[in-house]
C-alpha cells in the first residue's frame, strides 16, 4: 500500500505561521507607547516643552510626573497631569521652555 503526501499540509503550515507572526509584530509596535496615567481629577493636564538638548521623559521624572504623552517631532515636550509642586520644580529646571495648562482654543 503506497501512500500520497498531503499537499494540504504545507500551505496550513504557512498560514499557521503568519498568524503566529501577528501578535509579536503588534506587541512589539505597542511596546513604545507610554503606559496611560490616571492622574488625580484635580491635577490639571499641562503641556510642556524643553530645549532639544533635554529629553522630555526624563525632564518628567525629575518632577516625579508620568507623561500622558511625548512629544518629539513638531514639539518637544510631554504632556502630563501636575500638582502646583511639580509646575513650579519645572519653572526652576534649566532647559524647560514653557508650562502651558492644557485648553481648548477657537477662532474668533
Amino acid at each position: 500500500m503506497r501512500t500520497r503526501p498531503n499537499r494540504a499540509l504545507p500551505a496550513a503550515v504557512a498560514v499557521l505561521a503568519a498568524l503566529c507572526a501577528l501578535p509579536v509584530s503588534a506587541a512589539t509596535a505597542a511596546a513604545h507607547e507610554p503606559a496611560p496615567y490616571a492622574a488625580p481629577a484635580d491635577h490639571p493636564t499641562y503641556i510642556v516643552t524643553v530645549s532639544r538638548d533635554r529629553d522630555p521623559a526624563e525632564v518628567a521624572r525629575l518632577v516625579g510626573a508620568t507623561p500622558v504623552h511625548v512629544y518629539r517631532t513638531a514639539l518637544h515636550g510631554f504632556a502630563a497631569r501636575l500638582s502646583p509642586a511639580q509646575v513650579a520644580a519645572l519653572h526652576a529646571l534649566p532647559g524647560v521652555e514653557t508650562v502651558t495648562e492644557d485648553g481648548t482654543a477657537s477662532a474668533g
